[in-house]
This record gives C-alpha cells, structure tokens and sequence, in this order.
C-alpha cells in the first residue's frame, strides 16, 4: 500500500498540531521517497535531533514502506524568516 502526500500532511497537522505542512512525493508516486517541510509550535525549544524524533515517531507505521525522508523542522517564526528571506 502506497502512502500518499496529503496522508502525511494530514497526519503531521492532527498529531504535531502544524501550522503548515509541504509534502512532495521524490518516488515518482509509488509513495517510497518523501521530502518534508513541517511548521509546528511544538519544535520551540527542541533541538534538531529532537524535532526529527518527534517526526518519526508520529509516522512509525509509515516509515516501515517509505525508504527515504527528508525534512525540515521549523518552529512557525523560523518559517517566517525563510519566508522572508526566500521573497
């Protein structure tokens, strides 16, 4: 069974409460490869390796058929300034 995009979005907006979530599918659409950009209140005050934690723990099941994820973890005023600086 493939996982798709907006189940992960779903998934990382319920559990992690984020304010803005960008999925993209690497994989072609068979759902293996994934790269992530995901805004949370909940990434204040935890360091990287924490954050990627709390990720990984909220999509345990789904990492046992995806092979790849990359993601970004910003707290929603570290999104602000990439925004910024991106425009």
């Amino acid at each position: 069974m493939a996982i798709t995009c907006s189940q992960l979005e779903e998934k990382f907006r319920s559990q992690l409460g984020a304010t803005h979530v960008d999925v993209v599918d690497m994989s072609d659409g068979c759902g293996s490869k994934f790269k992530a950009i995901i805004v949370s209140p909940q990434f204040e005050g935890k360091p990287l390796l924490q954050r990627h934690r709390l990720v990984n723990s909220t999509i345990e099941e789904e990492m046992k058929i995806i092979h790849a994820f990359e993601m970004k973890t910003w707290t929603p005023e570290q999104y602000e300034k990439q925004k910024n600086n991106a425009g």
